[in-house]
């Protein structure tokens, strides 16, 4: 009996023993499958995820981002235009903060007290994207004084940025076509304009000039926010266009070893990386502004000189075609024998772009 009892206790404590023991393994089991599964998701989303498939160049990558933007500071009060109020501003774009020159029409905004909170009134806007000046010599009050100042006579607030990199805004100049920073910028703004007191946030348009048409472009298929845009010898092209057709890819020494300059090594290095345009169609639509015209935010009005030798004319021509193919509002006017400044037709230019602003935002 005694022996009975021993060996059924032995057996009792060999049954534990062998629960826990299973217990133990299975736990262990299912943690080393759910670490397994864990990895192999994480391996599936580096290698082939939707994060990965978005280039940083792309238009949907631009979208998805985030562009808070931040209040305006006034850093110095300059002197007064004619019937405006001059400022040298700063605002915050990715954590750096960027300068820009901000007029302000004399004053009361327009509309008074509001009536409601959906027509509170306030100044139309509109911002401001220069054309490439090399960032070391560029300074936030040179250059494109006459052309700021015809709009901010005009009864606008203007807003132009010195993109990251430039006169003494933070951060590192990448060009305004291997990289989408500049563009970043430019959302930044428009989210730090909205913020600012006596402004209208439904009445914004955009300009751009050279470059800053394409940054203009650009912004007005990622927003709904921009009214109507005017691009004065904009590099309005698609990828393909600007690889195939604007400047020369390299240069060649007498030694014929190819060389690339700073400005155009974008080229090179996305063609090593993703093929040429016609090897890889989905990829170059897929940065190109031009394949999003059927969201644009707003009507356009281009001009174009005949003679500009920095920006192909064909690009506004182009442009014009494509917004009227997908139904949106357009007009391209050309100025024969005219620069990439259209120095010759200034006034004529500025007044029509005024024009257009007036019509669209008042």
């Amino acid at each position: 009996m005694k022996m009975l009892r021993k060996n059924g206790t032995w057996v009792i404590i060999f049954i534990i023993l062998l629960v826990i023991s299973l217990a133990y393994f299975f736990r262990d089991k299912t943690v080393f499958e759910v670490v397994t599964n864990l990895t192999d998701n994480q391996n599936m989303e580096g290698e082939g995820g939707l994060e990965d498939d978005l280039h940083p160049l792309s238009i949907e990558s631009l979208r998805k981002g985030e562009y808070p933007g931040s209040d305006i500071v006034i850093e110095q009060t300059l002197e007064s235009g004619t019937n405006y109020k001059r400022y040298i501003a700063a605002y915050k774009s990715e954590g750096l903060k960027i300068y820009a020159l901000l007029t302000v029409p004399n004053g009361n905004p327009p509309g008074g007290l509001a009536s409601s909170e959906s027509d509170k009134g306030g100044w139309p806007v509109i911002i401001f994207n220069h054309g490439y000046i090399s960032p070391g010599v560029y300074r936030t009050t040179e250059r494109y004084v006459a052309y700021q100042d015809a709009f901010a006579r005009a009864g606008y607030v203007t807003f132009k940025s010195d993109y990251r990199g430039h006169g003494n805004s933070e951060g590192q100049a990448s060009g305004g076509y291997g990289s989408n920073a500049y563009t970043i910028d430019i959302l930044n703004a428009l989210s730090s304009i909205k913020k600012y007191p006596g402004v209208d946030e439904e009445r914004i348009g955009m300009w751009g000039h050279s470059m800053g048409g394409s940054i203009t472009l650009k912004t007005m298929v990622v927003t709904k926010d921009i009214k109507a845009g005017v691009i004065w010898a904009g590099v309005v092209g698609s990828y393909p266009d600007l690889v195939e057709r604007w400047r020369r890819r390299q240069t060649t020494t007498p030694q014929s070893s190819p060389t690339i300059s700073g400005r155009g090594r974008w080229r090179q290095e996305l063609i090593a990386k993703y093929g040429e345009p016609s090897e890889n169609p989905d990829f170059w639509k897929s940065i190109s502004a031009n394949s999003y015209l059927a969201d644009i935010s707003g009507p356009f009005e281009l001009h174009h000189g005949t003679s500009d030798t920095s920006v192909p004319i064909e690009f506004s021509q182009k442009l014009a075609t494509q917004m009227k193919d997908v139904g949106k509002e357009v007009e391209l006017f050309e100025y024969a024998g005219d620069n990439h400044n259209l120095s010759n037709n200034f006034t004529l230019a500025i007044n029509r772009s005024v024009d257009f602003f007036d019509k669209h935002l008042k």
